[in-house]
């Protein structure tokens, strides 16, 4: 069993539970950058946990990344974490130096990557680019001769246009127009890109979704209806059983993809198979949960003042990250009818 560092978790978890809270998320959706929650995690050195210490980091392994994502979805983490971890694993597994402070990553909705125009710049548009307003820096694929490149931008290479998505203060289109700060001309970043944000996505999902059903029990328990707990109902208690499962399920998926990235690497088959699965059953549990809760709670989990919709909202977004559950069950199709008949079982009971 893969498991994350617990004195990592615990002083995560505390930190975001203290940090994280309603006003302070709700004041991050209305545009204001909780300044003291980013000045924490990097203190304790947790936005830069996968970049070793020699580099000035955390040196943490990949599965307590992996868990920082999923209390980042637990608690709706108002800054770029998950995206900061990201962008700087692939710089460093680019051989670049990784600059401190927030960043986010391109493409997240869709595929495109940024063409070259002229004299070593790149332009484009960028669909719904996470905390657009507050990365101080973006790792985007690009277009090159040789393939796909991974180069770094600063703050001054993009402008940031309307706001797009269910979480609209936070993700926005933007326009990209100038000379990376790095490149990385050798390999193809797409797929490790692709792979490595879906997973960490599917974490997100599952972290939130566990919050949601803990929230959803909680005032199961104590909202009265004809004079008892509305738990007391069947189809409440039914509806709460069907959630439980969906967090289960979404889960167990995104370890499932969390682990073979750790034993077998990016290019692995395997890989492919259990990233795509956790995205799909991820993205499914996401619908699914959302509504339910949504449903338990009734008209008070829409309003603004209570916090169900941090992360109802944030689960419909990341369902779309890194490709929708539609996109990859396609593409998971596919792979299986090109593997054929006889290698999947194998592959199968491998991860």
């Amino acid at each position: 069993m893969i498991q994350a560092d617990p004195l990592i978790m615990a002083t995560l978890d505390k930190l975001l539970a203290d940090q994280c809270s309603n006003d302070v998320v709700n004041a991050a959706d209305n545009g204001q950058w909780p300044e003291t929650l980013w000045q924490s995690l990097e203190a304790t050195g947790l936005s830069r946990a996968w970049i070793s210490e020699a580099a000035g980091g955390g040196g943490a392994s990949l599965a307590d990344g992996f868990a920082i994502a999923r209390l980042s979805g637990h608690h709706a983490t108002p800054v770029p974490l998950t995206e900061t971890l990201l962008a700087s694993y692939l710089l460093a597994a680019a051989g670049l130096d990784v600059p401190a402070g927030p960043m986010t990553v391109a493409p997240v909705y869709g595929d495109a990557t940024l063409p070259a125009v002229a004299n070593g710049r790149f332009s484009g548009n960028v669909q719904r680019l996470p905390f657009a307003h507050s990365a101080q820096h973006a790792v985007c694929t690009v277009t090159l001769e040789s393939g796909v490149g991974l180069a770094l931008f600063d703050r001054n290479a993009w402008r940031v246009g309307e706001a797009t998505g269910a979480a609209r203060g936070i993700d926005a289109d933007v326009t990209f127009d100038g000379a990376p700060v790095a490149i990385a001309t050798e390999g193809d970043w797409g797929d490790a890109l692709l792979l490595m944000g879906a997973a960490l996505r599917s974490q997100q999902m599952a972290g939130a979704l566990a919050y949601i059903l803990a929230q959803s029990s909680d005032y199961a328990q104590t909202r009265t209806q004809f004079g008892r707990a509305i738990v007391k109902f069947q189809a409440v208690q039914h509806n709460l059983a069907i959630l439980a499962g969906e967090v289960a399920a979404a889960s167990a998926a995104a370890d499932a993809a969390m682990k073979t990235i750790i034993q077998y690497g990016l290019t692995d088959p395997r890989t492919f198979m259990a990233v795509a699965s956790a995205k799909i059953r991820a993205g499914e549990a996401a619908n699914a949960g959302a509504a339910i809760a949504h449903q338990v709670h009734g008209a008070i989990g829409f309003t603004r003042e209570y916090s169900l919709h941090h992360r109802t909202r944030r689960l419909w977004t990341w369902r779309d990250d890194f490709l929708p559950e539609r996109v990859w069950a396609a593409r998971l199709g596919q792979f299986v009818c090109d593997q054929g008949a006889d290698d999947l079982w194998p592959t199968l009971t491998s991860i």
